[in-house]
């Protein structure tokens, strides 16, 4: 029998620890995907630092580090300019790279590090209990805003494409989701964008990838995928926002 659909090279076998319906799975095999298909797991170093990403030393198939809080850029541009022929992945959560990391993440930006960093954004710090993010939306209920987010006391959402656009040294920024076969789809060729313009040496790049968190959200999988799309994709639109062309 021919097989059509296995486990990436790039994966192990470990079994994910995430909570049913949260996306962080969908998103480790399309990162797994283009490393398979670029043909460059042998040559690729991954950085994850705290969050619910933690563990992912035991499923990525390549050469894995943790890094303390929101400091794996720092660890990815020291690596990538002691190994320029490496490829430097992060993969962050929005309270880590928006919150405690949003020094580092904006200066590896602004420095056009050749790095590929992938932003996992739900709104809100999902390991630790659903404390609100950098990313939490206004009037969402997190456990430090059980009320709801408001203007006048935290300020508003970080849209943190946005903010990376803007610097010079970013080569790639997009905003993609996982709500739909149709929005995988898109956030792989992103993903696969992202490790090309590191092929290339254009500079810095980012997917945020929007994701769901159905345990601190407090809904139940199929819920949670509807949520992201009436109330996260509408303040944080999906598109390509820099995209730097080769000289």
């Amino acid at each position: 029998m021919a097989i059509v659909f296995k486990r990436p090279q790039s994966l192990t076998d470990a079994k994910f620890h995430y909570c049913p319906g949260c996306t962080h799975g969908i998103i480790h095999r399309l990162v797994a995907e283009c490393l398979d298909e670029m043909n460059i797991r042998e040559k690729t170093v991954g950085i994850c630092p705290v969050g619910c990403s933690v563990l992912a030393y035991d499923y990525f198939n390549c050469d894995m580090l943790e890094a303390a809080h929101g400091r794996a850029p720092a660890i990815a541009t020291a690596i990538k300019r002691l190994k320029p022929e490496c490829f430097l992945f992060t993969y962050q959560g929005d309270g880590d790279l928006a919150s405690i990391g949003m020094g580092e993440i904006v200066h590896a930006s602004a420095r056009g590090e050749k790095i590929s960093v992938f932003f996992i954004n739900n709104t809100l710090y999902g390991m630790t209990g659903g404390q609100m993010a950098p990313t939490t939306l206004l009037g969402q209920v997190a456990t430090t805003c059980p009320y709801g987010r408001k203007v006048e006391n935290e300020g508003y959402p970080v849209k943190m494409a946005e903010l990376l656009a803007g610097n010079e040294g970013s080569a790639y920024i997009s905003r993609v989701a996982v709500n739909s076969p149709a929005n995988v789809v898109k956030a792989k060729k992103a993903i696969k964008k992202a490790f090309e313009t590191q092929a290339k040496g254009l500079g810095f790049s980012m997917v945020e990838i929007l994701s769901t968190c159905p345990t601190n959200w407090g809904l139940n999988p199929v819920d949670a995928m509807k949520w992201m799309e009436d109330n996260m994709i509408p303040y944080y639109p999906l598109g390509e926002f820099k995209v730097k062309e080769e000289k």
